[in-house]
């Protein structure tokens, strides 16, 4: 089986809002800069970038 050593949960904030959806797992090894994805925000009710937060 793989080990999971490289990965680690982040949480994902809307950049506009500020809402945060639940942990995300990201490779520390190969993304070593802040993960931004797009995705659905419930409160603005479109699709936003939401970036890791600290």
């Amino acid at each position: 089986m793989a080990k999971k050593e490289n990965r680690s949960l982040v949480t994902l904030k809307c950049t506009e809002c500020g809402y945060e959806i639940r942990p995300t797992s990201k490779n520390k090894k190969n993304t070593t800069e802040r993960l931004e994805l797009n995705k659905y925000c419930p409160t603005c009710k479109k699709t936003v970038v939401f970036r890791e937060k600290k």
